[in-house]
């Protein structure tokens, strides 16, 4: 309920419909229409109140770094995918190595 998170997150009910209508904070919604904020919404909306208030950032600002956040955690992702990608392949490389290697030492030229 925006109550109790407006109160664990130290701000005025309204101020949290503010960031909803900014788009800076997407609760859930029950069946029958009532905002449903988890805990890491609490802590997005305590992150928020910090950059405002410590940092001096204005909402728009606010807006930019979390688009940057998110942007960076994408990328992030992605790196991680394509560092595993290519140790598979380094691995591959190696196997086919071995396998040529094994296959060279085996082979016993005509006539010997």
């Amino acid at each position: 309920m925006i109550s109790v998170a407006a109160e664990l997150a130290d701000m005025h009910p309204q101020t949290l419909r503010m960031y909803e209508q900014r788009g800076l904070i997407q609760p859930q919604r029950s069946p029958r229409g009532t905002r449903l904020y988890s805990s890491d919404d609490v802590e997005r909306l305590r992150r928020i109140q910090e950059m405002t208030a410590e940092l001096g950032l204005n909402l728009a600002g606010v807006e930019r770094v979390l688009e940057l956040e998110a942007r960076l955690e994408h990328l992030e992702l992605r790196y991680a995918a394509v560092e595993r990608r290519r140790l598979e392949l380094e691995a591959e490389v190696q196997r086919l190595r071995d396998e040529q290697r094994t296959a060279i030492v085996r082979w016993v030229p005509p006539g010997a």
